[in-house]
């Protein structure tokens, strides 16, 4: 097969999550441990760092492959989903993993997917695995994709486990509640691997403490180590001053993630590197500075407050919860502009009104959806965006909405486009 039909392969053959969603989610582990068998335990042939929550994994996961990379060390990055390229989710040093290695790992595993009908995601995660073993690196950074206990990536043994935060959503599939969310994705937490948590809040905190003492897993929590002094949001970077609570010393970091949230996954992150560097790893201040302020050249990071177009400026950015989009709407309050404009559309299993109430009145909307199942039709959006006073015109594609709002936009206007990892994937300009 070529590449391209692998692809389509995988895409058509698998039950996908980003096409039927939740029908998608195997609710065990068993596939993915017969898979890695008839691999031979690739898992267990690199060192790992898992992380998980509910926003801000991927940008966690990719500042702290670039710390790593600057450091000195061969790293893996497992994430997901991707924005364009399947590749995209299986990259080392920040290179996206070979064509013909897709190719040869679906050739090699065909026989077992035919006889155990595996879902999309069990086979990218034991493909990623395979690769990094293949490629020997020395640590990679694995991202959870869904929850956590039953994550396919949660059958790796990591040097740390990171939680970045507890939010609504999936609760279809991981519970209505932040106790029985946090309880998911505790689940990554194993016997006596230290734990960092990176936002605790009242509900959450007691979850994570209890399952960290049940498996005798130290628990670090990240906000009790250090604390945003002041942050300076500009166009393309986000200027960070951090302040230690235990030695009261101030670190000034450059990042080129502009988003605010950014602060917290940046108390994170510097935890989880401080961790690493008491088990040995050149994750030192030094590195750190130098690795933030080129975490997309290094990792390839894309759609987080991401400027694609100028005179009007454009903005990507995937968030789609309502914890996502209420940083969304903060970070507006920063931007200098003259009128917004906002292009979004949604997946069907989103909480939909809790995000519609969240968005500003005074804007003009450019309904949409993104050319995949799970997508919400972009005239019930709109319909139901006009109870939340939310006004606007829909299009059938995500480049239609986004040109027709360039067109309509002064060039001091900004336009966002957001509500969906999927829509951020379809923009070209």
């Amino acid at each position: 097969m070529t590449y391209q039909q692998t692809i389509d392969y995988l895409f058509h053959k698998l039950p996908m999550f980003s096409h039927i969603g939740a029908a998608a989610f195997k609710k065990d582990l068993t596939n993915t441990i017969h898979l890695c068998e008839a691999l031979g335990n690739p898992q267990n042939k690199f060192k790992a760092v898992h992380i998980a929550g509910t926003n801000g994994k991927g940008s966690s996961s990719h500042m702290l492959a670039a710390i790593l990379q600057t450091g000195g060390y061969k790293t893996g990055l497992y994430t997901s989903p991707h924005l364009v390229d399947f590749r995209e989710r299986i990259k080392v040093d920040g290179i996206w993993c070979d064509e013909a290695f897709v190719v040869d790992f679906t050739q090699r595993i065909k026989p077992l997917i035919e006889e155990i009908s595996p879902s999309f995601f069990e086979i990218t995660v034991a493909m990623a695995f395979d690769y990094f073993a293949q490629q020997r690196v020395d640590i990679a950074v694995i991202e959870v994709g869904l929850g956590g206990r039953l994550d396919s990536t949660n059958i790796i043994t990591p040097l740390l486990s990171v939680i970045t935060n507890i939010g609504l959503d999936h609760t279809n599939m991981l519970g209505n509640t932040l106790q029985a969310i946090a309880s998911e994705k505790a689940g990554i937490i194993k016997p006596s691997i230290p734990v960092v948590i990176g936002e605790a809040i009242e509900e959450t905190r007691p979850v994570f403490i209890s399952k960290a003492t049940s498996v005798n897993a130290p628990i670090i929590f990240a906000q009790e180590k250090k604390y945003v002094a002041s942050f300076t949001p500009q166009l393309h970077e986000l200027i960070v001053e951090v302040a230690d609570k235990e030695h009261d010393t101030h670190e000034t970091y450059h990042l080129d993630l502009p988003g605010i949230y950014q602060t917290k996954n940046l108390l994170t992150v510097l935890e989880t590197a401080h961790q690493l560097h008491l088990q040995g790893f050149n994750t030192t201040t030094e590195v750190i500075k130098k690795a933030l302020p080129q975490v997309k050249k290094l990792t390839g990071l894309h759609g987080r407050w991401e400027l694609v177009h100028e005179k009007p400026n454009v903005i990507v950015d995937v968030a789609h919860n309502d914890d996502g989009i209420k940083q969304l709407v903060a970070q507006l309050e920063w931007s200098n502009h003259l009128h917004l404009h906002i292009v979004i559309g949604m997946a069907k299993d989103k909480a939909i009104d809790d995000v519609l109430a969240l968005l500003p009145q005074h804007a003009t909307y450019y309904f949409t959806k993104a050319q995949i199942p799970r997508a919400l039709n972009e005239k019930e959006l709109q319909e139901r965006a006009t109870a939340f006073k939310l006004h606007g015109h829909s299009y059938p594609t995500v480049n239609e909405a986004v040109q027709t709002a360039i067109n309509h936009a002064h060039e001091d206007d900004l336009v966002l486009v957001c509500g969906s990892v999927f829509v951020v994937g379809e923009v070209r300009i």
